[in-house]
């Protein structure tokens, strides 16, 4: 039976009948139109109450995952509970008006009586359907009715395509009314129904003063039996399903296909019902028929009908509102019997408008402030309390949409308070400057015009060359602003031109006017052709013969030559600067007239316009190619710009990072994109708004690792700051997800409008791309569209690419250099881009085919919005997506791992053995690849490699320290040597791709998987994220990521699952890495510990279990170092827990090395041994080496010579005896790249530059971006302390060019770092300070470097240092404040020590000032306490000791201690020798030179200045004109000028 009405309810003709009631698919009408029938039934009118505030609710949504599906489920849900039960009792469903229904039982007049019973009980079983229900949204439903019988008319109208009907009569005007009386719950029978009932059946109750009653109940007999009343009363209907027929609600789901009657009935789809008076519910804007200008043409369209029906002979009153804003449209009702129908607030108001203020068009403010048009077309009109309506806000009348000649009303207005900056337009104001200057010497005239989209900001910029262009006197600027409708104003333009050069602008009365003109034209125009300006001006001067017989051509071309000759008089006493805003409306009259104008007068014109929706007529296009044009095309607005916007827009002094990327991305650089994505947070309540607290006083919590990160620019602090007291900073909600917003509705509304003018097949690729993200490759989007060839999907993309609805881009570097930096403003010549209408012209077949080329050859395409990915994503249907997302995660997770070069593993190594992440089924041998991918091996290949063993390499006891770095050195020379001479075996193919692969592969499967529910698969993949972007130094990144990870971890319900349990290890451990890498090293231990705990590895709490722990560790390592296992023995899942305990503690004692406590030394040997014991089990080379040479840095730094020389004989052992090849390659770099980093912290400058350039050889040949630019860093340093500036600039040359072309912001800020050390300490110039200091302030905000504590503490604290030499103390105090907030952020790092040692040098240099003045207290003491607390932490390498000895010594001298200062002077002088650290040497002989001088030149203040403005550049040594020796001596000496010890 299921199957049976299935099939039926397949059929064409079932379909088209469930649209309409069974009055007209049973309906015997003639065919002449109009045609009339009568008949006698009982009418219901169902109210339901409830869906309005339901459907704003869902239309306010704040995420995309809620909306209109949601609201259909629940609607249909209701609404078909009383259709059914509608239908089963006999009723037919005549109309739905939106949240309510019309149902007719049409029975013979003799039937009514027993017939309106019936329908009473219907009634009373739909006021039961919804008694003590809600539904899950929180909103209450309910339900009024009324009930009406007696005679009705139907009246069919209509033509040969389309057929309306009309139910009208005494009783539709009763059940209206009867409804309207009807409280929530109640029944209300008309008077009519009331007399023709049976009133012993029911009970009723009286309405006050009113012929109508209320039910109460029924109340049959006692023997009454209503199913066999009910039965008897069905038998008088025509249509009601019995006999065979009575399981299905209707009998029209049995009709037979029939092709007259289902056309007959297709003309009914979709028909108007008029119920009270004639009543006509328009709607603009249905899905897929989006245009530009809606409201517009719905003003435009009521002001016709309005104009049109007042002419109507009969019709007394005719009353239109009209509202704009989201409604829900959509099929409604139940599957047997529905119809297309509108819901909503906005249907309310437009009706309650219509009924409330008659006679007249009326528009809510939405429509108002939407329309652009201007404000003398409309008039506020007293608010009314109008039932149903909350608040509709003001009320308006339109007054008619043709433009009135209203002077004074067509001004430029600008929006903005007259204090708001004019934001990211310095050039297009310079473009003015320009203009007005060559305007001004050449004395002809000039045209500025300003093309940009609508949203771009052009009035703004009017507004300000406004008041630039009246500064000056004899300067009168006239400002219009055009609209729509000005266009179809024949010569409108000049008018209001004219009326503002002739003053008229200011007369209130024509008198006036025609007073002010007569004097004005006297001498120009005879008294008699005055009246040529009657029309124009709207005065009242005589009409002469002559000019009652002057054609209309001659009368404009007198007006004209009338016009010039006012103007050239006007031009003579005053320079006249014409600025016209919207000039794409100019029509074009008035075109011609200033083409003509711009060649006989000097005048400045200034345009701002759109690009024209057609082709511009014949003398615009002159106007735009004339060679006094200057046409300029508006960029958007940059990133800085956008940041600066919000936060003068909200008055604080900060916004959230997260924010800003939001805000930055959402925007695209258009500020009208910016201010509704603003208004669209304050309305949902996302923005939180207090007094900026002190970093000291925020109590550091992983919450708030990263806030209040982005500043605005210093010049636009007087813009934010309420008070200069009182700073305010902005904050976000707290679990606010930014990206899953739903876009702003005016956003959405423009997306749509483009959308709509796409081909279908266009809209289904741009969907289709929605669907995937952002970004997206053509791979991914054809594996998902629909039937679609390769050639036909790359044409509709390079079409589409070209109408800027994609860009497209070669790799991620593209991608993301494209993301950095908007399209900026540009000068056309001689054409522009608005010849081309807005849709623009046809490709040309060659353009076309360039455009396919380009897309094929880049793969990797992105939506110019994301406003419009979002928009369309959200017209998918919920099962739509996820049939979609599950497609497009089949396809990615089989490249979701590192790439090739890295050999396709895992992020976090092992990670794909714990948890089963896979959609698609794998066969063995991929799963095979994948284990291999890690090192890990199967049975057989192990037992394979065990029988051929190796011979162990061992190093020669008794070798002196030259022999040990001679065959260290040497192999790596071999391993070189072997590189370069077989490359295509080991070196590979091409660079390193993670970071492409994160961003198309990896980060889009997650989501995809979000989106599938599927969140123990997208955590997995989140996780491995987050350790990439940590791989990749973007600690930022990782964070948020981690986060994404944080809210799915809260979901996953099998917490005690080993998979579960080990995914809670990883984000822990990944958490404590970003609070490592931030500095935040107690929540760091809190995190790792947390890490470890889930490992099943408690790291000991108090100092019993610490030794217990040291015991049992020692003896596991010594067992573990007697023991030969062979590498891949061991379970993936095994393996990858031993991984992530290595990693925890490999963090862990650095961090507890930073801690000057006794006992903490302890902790840390323990967590550096359970390091090196994790590693051995791990059985894999690379873990071990690594383990290894962790374990000798920290003896090296804690100062055990034996131990950390063993360990490093170990390593270079291991290395011995591995193949030159694969992955044992990369383990040979890392091991050079590694020794070479702690051989320079241990001073040993000699040796690190010999390994770091070998390292440097081999990431190279290896092709690892990530890996070789750190080798150029730590390299540039040690030459830079030996100084060997010669070789030194050669690596500041490969820092420089890999930083430019892998746009890398880490090597960059190094490179300008090592810059700023070179004119401090070396006494020459690279690169000039003012470059350097250019540099930091466009990148202060990056977050690589702002959450990587080192390089900006090194780059502030340099900075500050330069200033304190030049005793400019206001900026010192500025770069050194910076500084300070680094400070705090302890890493364990070279970085970090380099960056630390110059802040200390800026507050030694700070405290020399505080003596001369009297005001240094015990700063000395603290700072020496300072400095002698850096040296002794065990993570400071002793390179650090020589410039810090040497800064303790001068804290001495000034502090009157001579002893103590010659005692560190020599100390740091001897370590200077031993290290071969001539920089530091040089320096420390000429202080020791000045401080014990006896000449009295100590005193001179200006020698650095000297010095400074004598130093010379690296071109002028390099060529020979200026010697070494003598650039050496351009250090700065510290005066010592104390008259007497203050301390």
């Amino acid at each position: 039976m299921n199957a049976r009405r299935a099939e039926l309810q397949d059929r064409a003709i079932v379909k088209i009948a469930a649209h309409l009631p069974d009055l007209i698919v049973y309906g015997d009408f003639s065919p002449e139109r109009p045609s009339v029938k009568c008949f006698d039934g009982v009418l219901m009118f169902v109210d339901i109450s409830g869906f309005t505030a339901m459907t704003e609710k869902f239309s306010t949504a704040m995420y995309m995952d809620r909306g209109a599906e949601q609201l259909v489920e629940i609607l249909n849900y209701y609404i078909s509970a009383i259709v059914e039960k509608v239908l089963i009792f006999g009723g037919d469903i005549l109309k739905f008006a939106g949240d309510a229904l019309l149902a007719l039982w049409k029975v013979e007049r003799k039937q009514l009586k027993n017939i309106i019973t019936v329908v009473i009980k219907c009634s009373l079983e739909i006021h039961g359907l919804f008694e003590a229900k809600e539904v899950e949204e929180g909103l209450d439903i309910r339900v009024k009715i009324g009930l009406a019988a007696g005679h009705i008319t139907m009246l069919v109208f209509g033509d040969d395509t389309r057929n309306y009907f009309l139910v009208t009569g005494q009783a539709v005007d009763d059940v209206r009314l009867a409804q309207n009386m009807a409280q929530m719950n109640d029944v209300i029978l008309s008077p009519n129904c009331w007399q023709l009932c049976d009133r012993n059946m029911i009970e009723i109750e009286r309405i006050p003063d009113q012929r109508a009653v209320k039910v109460s109940f029924l109340k049959p007999p006692p023997t009454f039996n209503f199913d066999e009343f009910f039965n008897k009363c069905m038998a008088f209907m025509d249509y009601y399903p019995s006999g065979d027929h009575k399981n299905f609600l209707r009998l029209a789901c049995m009709l037979e296909s029939d092709p007259d009657l289902e056309l007959s009935l297709q003309k009914y789809v979709m028909e108007i019902i008029l119920k009270q008076g004639c009543s006509f519910l328009c709607v603009f804007g249905f899905p897929g028929e989006k245009v530009p200008d809606e409201i517009t043409h719905a003003l435009e369209s009521a002001v016709d009908i309005f104009d049109f029906c007042s002419q109507v002979h009969k019709i007394r009153t005719v009353s239109i509102g009209v509202a704009s804003g989201i409604v829900f449209c959509g099929i409604v009702g139940h599957t047997v019997r529905h119809e297309y129908t509108v819901i909503g607030q906005k249907v309310n108001i437009a009706a309650r408008m219509m009924m409330y203020y008659p006679g007249i068009v009326t528009c809510d403010s939405v429509t108002y402030d939407g329309s652009n048009l201007p404000a003398y077309f409309f008039k506020e009109l007293p608010k009314k309390v109008m039932k149903g309506v909350a608040d509709a806000g003001p009320v308006y009348q339109c007054l008619g949409l043709n433009e009135k000649v209203m002077f004074g009303m067509a001004c430029l207005i600008c929006n903005r308070s007259e204090g708001y900056p004019l934001l990211g337009r310095v050039r297009e104001i310079d473009y003015f400057t320009s203009a007005m200057e060559d305007f001004l010497i050449r004395s002809c005239s000039r045209v500025l015009m300003f093309e940009g989209l609508p949203g771009y900001g052009k009035s703004q910029i009017l507004m300000k060359i406004k008041c630039l262009a009246s500064e000056p006197e004899n300067h009168r600027a006239i400002a219009i602003a055009l609209t729509k409708i000005s266009f179809h104003q024949n010569f409108y333009t000049i008018q209001i031109f004219m009326a503002n050069v002739l003053g008229l602008d200011t007369c209130k009365h024509y008198k006036e006017r025609q007073t002010s003109l007569q004097n004005k034209v006297k001498m120009l125009l005879d008294d008699k052709f005055h009246c040529l300006l009657n029309d124009i001006f709207h005065v009242q001067f005589p009409v002469s013969r002559e000019m009652s017989k002057m054609s209309p051509l001659r009368k404009q071309k007198q007006l004209e030559a009338l016009f010039m000759k006012i103007l050239e008089k006007t031009v003579r006493e005053e320079r006249i600067i014409f600025i016209i805003d919207e000039a794409q409306f100019v029509d074009g009259t008035s075109w011609a007239f200033i083409e003509k104008l711009i060649r006989s007068v000097p005048i400045f014109i200034i345009m701002s316009l759109s690009p024209f929706p057609d082709i511009p007529c014949a003398a615009a296009s002159a106007i735009m190619k004339n060679r006094n044009t200057t046409y300029i095309t508006l960029g958007t607005m940059q990133p800085q710009e956008i940041r600066d916007k919000v936060c003068v827009d909200l008055s604080v002094s900060s916004i959230p990072r997260e924010l800003d990327l939001y805000l930055v991305e959402g925007s695209c650089g258009i500020p009208f994109y910016c201010e509704e994505l603003l208004k669209n947070l304050d309305h949902h309540k996302v923005l939180l708004f207090q007094q900026a607290e002190t970093e000291e006083k925020t109590n550091v919590t992983w919450s708030n690792l990263f806030k209040n990160s982005v500043r605005p620019t210093e010049d636009m602090e007087p813009y934010t700051n309420i008070s200069e007291g009182r700073k305010e900073v902005c904050y976000l909600v707290s679990g606010v997800r930014l990206k899953n917003l739903s876009p702003p509705a005016s956003l959405k509304e423009i997306s749509l409008v483009q959308l709509d003018s796409m081909s279908l097949s266009h809209q289904m690729l741009v969907r289709c791309a929605a669907i995937i993200g952002l970004t997206f490759t053509t791979e991914l989007l054809f594996e998902i569209l629909p039937c679609w060839n390769m050639k036909t999907m790359i044409k509709a993309l390079a079409t589409l690419v070209k109408s800027n609805v994609f860009d497209c881009f070669r790799s991620s570097k593209d991608l993301q250099l494209a993301l950095k930096q908007n399209v900026t403003t540009f000068e056309v010549h001689y054409r522009s881009m608005s010849l081309k209408s807005n849709e623009g012209l046809a490709l040309s077949e060659e353009e076309l085919r360039e455009m396919e080329g380009e897309v094929i050859e880049c793969h990797m395409l992105r939506f110019c919005r994301p406003i419009m990915q979002k928009t369309a994503y959200e017209l998918w249907l919920k099962d739509q997506k996820k049939v979609l997302h599950l497609k497009c995660a089949r396809f990615l997770e089989e490249s979701a791992h590192r790439c090739n070069h890295c050999g396709n593993g895992d992020f976090i190594p092992y990670h794909h053995f714990i948890v089963d992440i896979r959609l698609n089924t794998l066969d063995i041998r991929t799963v095979k690849n994948m284990a291999k991918s890690q090192g890990y091996k199967a049975e057989e290949e192990v037992s394979f490699s065990k029988s051929e063993l190796p011979k162990k390499y061992k190093f020669p006891e008794n070798r002196s320290d030259a022999e040990t770095r001679n065959i260290i050195l040497h192999f790596f020379d071999n391993v070189i040597a072997k590189m370069e001479s077989s490359q295509d075996d080991i070196i590979p193919l091409e660079s390193c791709q993670c970071e492409e692969l994160l961003q198309i592969v990896i980060l889009p499967l997650a989501q995809h998987l979000v989106a599938l529910e599927e969140n123990n698969k997208a955590l997995y993949y989140f996780l491995e994220v987050a350790s990439a972007y940590l791989i990749l130094g973007d600690n930022y990144k990782a964070y948020m990521y981690l986060d994404e990870g944080e809210r799915l971890l809260k979901t996953l319900t099998n917490e005690h699952s080993w998979s579960q349990t080990f995914e809670h290890a990883t984000f822990y451990s990944l958490k404590g890495q970003v609070c490592f890498n931030m500095g935040q090293m107690v929540l760091a231990k809190k995190m790792l510990k947390k890490a470890l705990k889930f490992l099943n590895r408690m790291f000991p709490s108090n100092v019993i279990t610490l030794i217990f722990q040291m015991h049992v560790e020692k003896n596991r390592l010594s067992h573990l170092m007697a023991l030969h296992p062979q590498e891949g023995s061991l379970p993936g899942k095994k393996l990858a827990q031993l991984h992530l305990q290595a990693s925890c503690f490999s963090l862990l004692w650095k961090i507890y090395s930073l801690n000057l406590f006794f006992h903490y030394k302890y902790y840390g040997q323990l967590a550096a041994m359970m390091q090196m014991n994790a590693s051995l089990e791990t059985q894999n080379n690379f873990q071990i080496i690594k383990a290894f040479l962790d374990y000798s840095l920290y003896h090296h730094l804690t100062g055990y010579q034996g131990v950390w020389f063993k360990y490093e004989t170990l390593v270079m052992e291991q290395l011995l005896n591995l193949p030159v090849k694969g992955e044992a390659i990369k383990i040979m770099a890392y091991a050079a790249d590694t020794l070479g980093h702690i051989k320079l912290l241990m001073g040993h400058l000699d040796l690190a530059i010999e390994l770091g350039s070998r390292a440097y050889k081999m990431w190279s040949l290896l092709q690892n971006p990530n890996k070789y630019h750190m080798v150029l860093c730590r390299l540039s340093k040690s030459l830079f302390l030996k100084s060997r500036y010669k070789h030194l600039v050669q690596v500041l040359e490969l820092l420089w060019d890999f930083s430019v072309t892998e746009e890398h912001i880490f090597s960059k800020a190094f490179f300008y770092f090592v810059c700023l050390d070179i004119m401090l300490y070396s006494g020459f110039i690279y690169r000039t300070f003012e470059e350097c200091l250019e540099f930091v302030h466009n990148n202060e905000d990056n977050r690589i470097l702002k959450f990587q504590s080192g390089l900006l503490l090194g780059l502030y604290s340099c900075i500050a240092v330069w200033y304190a030499r030049l005793q400019q103390w206001h900026d010192f105090h500025r770069f050194s404040n910076k500084a300070k907030t680094f400070v705090a952020r302890r890493t364990p790092t070279f970085l970090y020590y380099e960056g630390i040692s110059r802040y200390m040098e800026g507050q030694v240099l700070h405290l020399q000032k505080q003596i001369e003045e009297r005001k240094a207290q015990n700063s000395g003491v603290k700072l020496l306490k300072a400095l002698e607390s850096l040296v002794a932490e065990d993570t400071i390498g002793p390179v650090f000791y020589p410039r810090l000895y040497h800064l303790m010594a001068y804290v001495y001298i000034l502090m009157g201690d001579a002893h103590s200062c010659d005692f560190f002077l020599n100390t740091a002088l001897e370590l200077s020798e031993t290290q071969g650290n001539l920089l530091e040497k040089c320096w420390l002989s000429m202080s020791k030179e000045w401080w014990y001088s006896a000449s009295e030149f100590m005193f001179m203040g200006d020698h650095w200045l000297q010095t400074v403005l004598s130093l010379p550049t690296w071109d002028q040594i390099a060529s020979g004109n200026v010697a070494l020796q003598d650039v050496q001596r351009n250090k700065f000496l510290m005066r010592v000028n104390i008259l007497d010890n203050p301390f």
